[in-house]
């Protein structure tokens, strides 16, 4: 049923459930799981007292980290992973990797790591739902 399973991550709380249900889908139907961090390139640290650069080579070295620990915990079950830090609009990298790769289900977080929630859904979440490019599986951290 599905061949190449994509969980975008940020590290979150959230994020961590919907990784567990993206490895159990990965192991189920024996799918090549990529995992993907994407570090935002629209910054509101627009003024000389914080470094844009600095900041993006924080959130690399941070996804780096989120990758690995989602690849370790995929490796133990069985799950062959595929990795990638990706550079933009969170919803527009998720969405062109998702085509690009043929994905056949994408899994998320309910809500990510922002300061800027929705009531019932992060942005991101929010907008990949909508897009259509494949089937979403939106996972919050009390999920089953």
């Amino acid at each position: 049923m599905y061949d190449e399973i994509l969980l975008a991550t940020d590290g979150s709380d959230d994020a961590a459930a919907a990784a567990d249900h993206a490895i159990d889908h990965a192991e189920r139907y024996d799918a090549t799981l990529h995992v993907v961090y994407v570090v935002e390139t629209r910054t509101a640290y627009d003024n000389a007292i914080v470094d844009p650069e600095t900041v993006a080579g924080n959130l690399r070295k941070e996804g780096r980290e989120t990758l690995a620990a989602v690849e370790e915990r995929a490796e133990t079950a069985g799950v062959e992973t595929t990795t990638e830090i990706l550079e933009g609009v969170p919803q527009e990298a998720i969405e062109n990797y998702a085509a690009e790769h043929d994905v056949d289900l994408i899994l998320l977080g309910t809500q990510g790591r922002s300061a800027f929630k929705r009531a019932l859904l992060g942005s991101t979440t929010d907008s990949i739902v909508r897009s259509r490019v494949a089937p979403v599986l939106v996972v919050g951290e009390d999920d089953d």
